[in-house]
């Protein structure tokens, strides 16, 4: 494992320099640091919002740039996947940098795969919604928030980790070899 601040650009430069001494050439790549936390957007500070859209769209692009880097330097191919939200289309109340964030890493990941596709590269979103990480821990505990979300959900429930890592992996295989810009 290599463990890298995303927001930070030294970080994630050194973190994909220690993933490829330790791997080799990169193939597939998956950006799926995120935070959120909520403030009402007349109460939010600068640091509020540098924080989250730091992680989600800063990262996502530091992310994605230094894979891109790495993989046209080794020839040409791969796959990036890029893990954004339901709500990088759908508002959020007190979440509006969350969802700003999102929404900018949906465009974000149309625009590049558009420059990379030439290159073999494919680049590709998920957009889970409510899956039970540490991310949504808050809801573990709190039946009444937890049933506000779920009561949203066509399925009344959230999701698994293992529901969402396999389309991850499939976009990240050769069976999705003619998928890129989707989310």
């Amino acid at each position: 494992a290599v463990q890298m601040e995303v927001s930070r650009e030294e970080d994630v430069r050194r973190g994909f320099a220690e993933a490829a001494g330790a791997l080799g050439a990169l193939e597939v790549v998956v950006s799926n640091a995120g935070v959120q936390d909520p403030h009402l957007m007349v109460d939010m500070s600068l640091d509020d919002w540098e924080l989250v859209t730091g992680v989600n769209l800063t990262g996502s692009f530091l992310v994605c740039r230094e894979a891109a880097r790495a993989m046209l330097a080794a020839g040409g191919g791969g796959a990036i996947v890029v893990v954004t939200s339901v709500h990088d289309r759908m508002p959020w109340e007190r979440f509006s940098h969350y969802a700003a964030s999102k929404g900018g890493a949906k465009l974000f990941v149309e625009s590049i795969a558009k420059e990379l596709a030439p290159h073999g590269i494919r680049v590709n979103a998920i957009a889970p919604g409510a899956i039970a990480t540490p991310i949504n821990d808050h809801l573990q505990g709190d039946d009444e928030a937890r049933g506000r979300v779920e009561a949203q959900i066509p399925l009344g429930r959230m999701g698994r980790v293992d529901e969402v890592a396999p389309a991850v992996a499939w976009l990240a295989s050769e069976q999705a070899s003619y998928v890129t810009g989707a989310t």
